[in-house]
């Protein structure tokens, strides 16, 4: 049997980042703490932590912090679900972590939770990532789900099709034409010699576009770096350069300067997938539930071919 103090002093090492602030968190001394961490250890002869300039978890970490909340959440939904339990006060709130790209965060997701968390007292604990690497923080289990393009279910876990989210290539007009050859066709010369402005380094959006429509695989050109979504959307507004936008996006913009299509007919369709842990508590279950309702009212839905699997 797992020691439930020397698992609770693990969970909070990997939350907070440090054995400093798991001691501070947990009212505890930093010995007691690395104590608790080393004794778990020991008793399944691996180590649980990668101990260097950044705290992480190990493979066997990772698959213990995701039984832990797991465990949390069972305890909670139990204590909820018995006649007469009064919860202390603050304590009758519960926790959900998740990893959600940022153009779902407020687009659809929130929306088609909130009813959920007001309802049930629930906390969301959201990890903001690129769609391709959100399910990193599911695989190391840092969440209780994630939204992801990954298709396949990673180990322990199911992947339900959401739905389809469509991305534009859009620029002020002046841009555009300035993209525009003699004959009225957008020139990928012209295009790559203006900035991109792109969300991330791990977006690649921007890269999937080119290729597509131009054929053109790990081109060179000048790039805007701009992480939150409305500053990404002032950067176009003002001109910095042209970029990938949800269709949603465009479509709920009231005033501002214009945003126009490079290519109309051209866009890019990024597959959205719900992973999940198989096994889960009865409030996973019920957020599971209302992100797959929300994905079916906001997003378009998967062709055959990318739902199946």
């Amino acid at each position: 049997m797992l020691d439930a103090r020397q698992l609770e002093a693990l969970v909070a090492v990997l939350e907070h980042g440090s054995f400093g602030a798991a001691a501070e968190q947990l009212h505890l001394t930093l010995a007691a703490v690395s104590l608790r961490v080393k004794a778990l250890e020991e008793s399944l002869g691996q180590h649980l932590l990668v101990r260097g300039k950044r705290l992480r978890a190990t493979v066997a970490g990772q698959a213990l912090l995701a039984h832990a909340r797991q465990l949390q959440l069972m305890e909670a939904d139990l204590l909820a679900s018995l006649p007469g339990h009064l919860p202390a006060a603050g304590q009758d709130w519960h926790r959900l972590s998740v990893a959600v790209n940022a153009d779902s965060v407020a687009a659809w997701f929130l929306p088609g939770v909130a009813p959920l968390l007001r309802r049930q007292r629930l906390l969301l604990d959201i990890v903001v990532d690129d769609q391709d690497h959100t399910h990193d923080a599911l695989k190391h289990g840092e969440v209780n789900g994630c939204v992801t393009t990954l298709a396949s279910p990673m180990h322990g876990c199911v992947a339900e099709p959401l739905g389809v989210m469509r991305y534009r290539c859009v620029a002020l007009p002046e841009l555009v034409q300035q993209c525009r050859s003699a004959g009225a066709a957008v020139s990928p010369h012209r295009l790559l010699a203006l900035p991109a402005v792109i969300f991330n380094r791990k977006d690649a959006l921007q890269d999937i576009f080119l290729e597509r429509h131009f054929g053109l695989r790990q081109a060179a050109y000048p790039r805007h770096f701009v992480p939150a979504t409305d500053a990404f959307m002032a950067a176009l507004e003002l001109g910095l350069g042209w970029g990938m936008v949800p269709e949603h996006e465009l479509a709920r913009r009231v005033g501002g300067p214009e945003l126009i299509d490079l290519l109309p007919q051209a866009t890019v369709d990024v597959a959205l997938y719900w992973q999940h842990w198989l096994r889960e508590p009865p409030s996973a279950q019920a957020l599971t539930q209302a992100v797959r309702q929300a994905a079916s009212q906001q997003l378009a839905p998967l062709p055959p071919a990318a739902g199946g699997d």
